[in-house]
């Protein structure tokens, strides 16, 4: 079990969700059949690699729910916890700061990419996560990693839905 101060932190952003109405953001917004199969497998695909969390947190949006649902549905984690810093320009940073363990947030862009080279002390916008894709990190005394930025497509191969 990792020690109290070093995190496991996996990143994932919500799967492909219903188009904007009007053009503007809702928390309303669900997964489309598309977005539920393709988040499906993706999850799947990290499961049977072994990975796992202890605690779920999630975006309280609709579409970041159905993600976190999916997760826990497929075995990431036994339990998801919706938290309002992880909606789309909240405060995710500081929640990180009070974890440990193995965790999983599930959340926006450019939130979640953002939060990730914060902590790993790149410029905003070096890394890009694309919808239900994944960034890994690994944190220690202040001190995080890259372990991995993966896109559906390289977990599901080419046989894969769009």
């Amino acid at each position: 079990m990792p020690a109290s101060n070093s995190v496991e932190l996996l990143l994932l952003r919500h799967g492909i969700a219903e188009e904007r109405p009007g053009g503007l953001d809702h928390p309303d917004r669900a997964l489309t059949a598309r977005g539920r199969q393709r988040t499906r497998a993706v999850i799947d695909a990290l499961v049977s690699r072994g990975l796992c969390v202890e605690r779920l947190i999630t975006s309280p949006y609709r579409r970041a729910l159905e993600t976190a649902q999916i997760a826990c549905d497929a075995g990431l984690s036994p339990q998801l916890e919706p938290h309002p810093r992880l909606q789309p320009g909240g405060a995710a940073a500081s929640l990180v700061q009070a974890l440990s363990g193995r965790v999983g947030l599930v959340g926006h862009e450019p939130d979640l990419s953002d939060l990730a080279c914060s902590l790993l002390g790149l410029v905003p916008g070096s890394l890009a996560l694309r919808k239900a894709g994944v960034i890994q990190l690994r944190g220690s005394g202040g001190s995080w990693q890259l372990q991995a930025l993966l896109r559906p497509g390289l977990l599901l191969g080419s046989d894969a839905p769009a």
